[in-house]
């Protein structure tokens, strides 16, 4: 019998709030048993990844409680049931499906009296085939003429995560010979994003992909009609050039103004659908669907992780705990995301929304108050770019942050040079190196200003190559770290009423129904 209990209530939760302070990582990493230590605290993660930990503030009794928690909180039990297809989303009364939108974990999962796994299943066939058809040409602009671009129309999740998608994978495909299509992305409502776009777009040869679950997400919508009237003053007809991505039930649902409408439904969260058809139709238009369905396999391969009750085997649920760790007990307000590769550019992008939106809740399952903190501030830039901007903070501020550097031994193209006696891929992955231990072991100095405090914890995610398997396997891992560590803390990581209000008010003022303060501030901008 599952039970959703505030994680307070706990007994190990007491004895993890006892440990604080017990491990400093400067004197872990700065003695003779360092090695030893960076070896044993390594995990393996699928398709060749690693997870190492040997610089987070935690020991082998630590670790002992997080284990215990694991087992107290029910964590796999409360993750089988998610993927077997129970309620888990208790806000909206939803299944949580991500995951069967690349693999089976469990028994069957049948929702509204359809198998939900060939559904996703057949909504990815039905891209495939129509992707085969748009690089064949079997599909064509008004013009006669192939598609060359492909842009992709929507908000939040329904971009973030495409779009860090799509730039991870930009030049592996250039590569790797699977380039077929040039990516763009409209977000913003803002109409100077939606112009910019369009402007470096040649039209008659566009694709665009329209992404909105219900069909009438305001942002969506309205950049949808800024893109029709681009295209009527270009003399194409916008059901040429326009395929949805939405519900069954949606107004864009078999709607003659799109060439083709692929499905998804209620029972994937915006930030959660990469691997639905939200990420499924830009990907496979741009890089093939074979792609595509290497992406899904790194991810069900993480996913399998993702169910060993073992700690020391289950790479997300370890990096879970050690966060609840330190945001619990260390009470660290953030974690910063460095991926030392330029393709993961907007990867930390799409992270802040999922972890953000997902565990940024102040009550529980049930409505109640929590009365301890819940999800960290996350935001993070490549590196080495960081380095020369905010890691001055990182380094000597006053407030400590965690870290969870990303790397790889080899860049994606090939293509390097040797400068001084070594080429920039080795240069990055000495960064990478130098800063682990930097954080960590700091440096003492008779000049103040010159010294370094240390004990800065950071984890380390690396793979030989960014590629769609793990670029998969990261995907996966965050997914379900971020699931975890709502699990231990008993809330809904599946809803997002916080972006709610904003939207409703929006359309107040837009109604010109408005007074008191709403009123007032919109007499200075609208």
């Amino acid at each position: 019998m599952i039970a959703w209990t505030n994680a307070d209530t706990l007994s190990s939760w007491k004895k993890l709030l006892s440990l604080k302070g017990m491990v400093s990582v400067a004197d872990a990493l700065g003695g003779a048993d360092a090695a030893e230590r960076i070896r044993a605290y390594s995990v393996p993660m699928a398709e060749g990844m690693t997870y190492n930990f040997a610089a987070k503030q935690v020991n082998d009794t630590i670790l002992g409680i997080l284990s215990e928690l694991a087992s107290e909180a029910q964590l796999i039990e409360k993750f089988e049931a998610l993927y077997n297809g129970e309620v888990v989303n208790t806000g909206e009364g939803r299944l949580v499906l991500h995951q069967l939108t690349r693999g089976q974990l469990g028994k069957d999962v049948v929702a509204d009296g359809v198998n939900k796994r060939e559904f996703y299943r057949a909504e990815q066939q039905k891209i495939a085939d129509f992707a085969e058809k748009v690089h064949s040409g079997k599909i064509v602009g008004e013009d006669g003429g192939r598609f060359t671009s492909v842009c992709q129309i929507g908000i939040g999740g329904s971009d973030l995560g495409p779009r860090a998608m799509y730039l991870a994978l930009e030049n592996w495909a250039k590569a790797n010979g699977t380039f077929k299509m040039e990516a763009r992305f409209i977000s913003n409502v803002d109409p100077d994003d939606g112009a910019g776009v369009l402007a470096s777009l040649d039209l008659a040869h566009t694709i665009f992909i329209l992404v909105s679950k219900s069909g009438t997400t305001l942002e969506t919508l309205t950049n949808e009609s800024f893109v029709k009237e681009f295209l009527r003053k270009a003399g194409l007809d916008p059901a040429r050039h326009m395929i949805a991505v939405t519900s069954e039930t949606s107004p864009l649902a078999r709607n003659p103004d799109y060439l083709a409408a692929f499905y998804m439904d209620d029972y994937i969260g915006g930030r959660y659908s990469s691997t639905s058809g939200v990420g499924g139709a830009v990907l496979s238009l741009a890089f093939g669907p074979e792609v595509f369905a290497d992406f899904l396999e790194g991810a069900a391969a993480a996913d399998v992780t993702a169910k060993n009750a073992d700690i020391r085997k289950n790479p997300a649920l370890l990096d879970a705990l050690i966060g609840i760790y330190e945001r619990n007990v260390q009470e660290y307000p953030a974690t910063a995301i460095l991926p030392y590769s330029q393709a993961l550019s907007r990867f930390p992008a799409h992270l802040q929304q999922l972890d953000m939106e997902s565990n940024g809740k102040s009550v529980n399952r049930d409505g109640a108050p929590v009365s301890y903190p819940t999800g960290p501030v996350i935001f993070g830039e490549p590196g080495t770019n960081g380095q020369h901007s905010f890691y001055q903070l990182l380094h000597q501020g006053t407030d400590v942050v965690p870290l969870q550097f990303i790397a790889f031994r080899e860049n994606q193209t090939g293509k390097d040079v040797v400068i001084e006696d070594s080429t920039s891929q080795k240069k990055l992955c000495a960064n990478v190196v130098a800063q682990i231990v930097a954080f960590a072991c700091g440096k003492q100095d008779a000049d103040p200003n010159k010294s370094f405090a240390g004990n800065r914890p950071s984890s380390l995610i690396y793979g030989r190559q960014l590629t769609p398997r793990t670029l998969g396997v990261l995907l996966s891992h965050y997914e379900n770290k971020v699931m975890f560590q709502g699990f231990v803390w008993n809330i809904n990581s599946f809803d997002q009423e916080g972006v709610q209000l904003g939207k409703k008010l929006a359309k107040t003022v837009l109604s010109g129904k408005m007074d008191g303060a709403l009123e007032s501030f919109a007499s200075l901008l609208v």
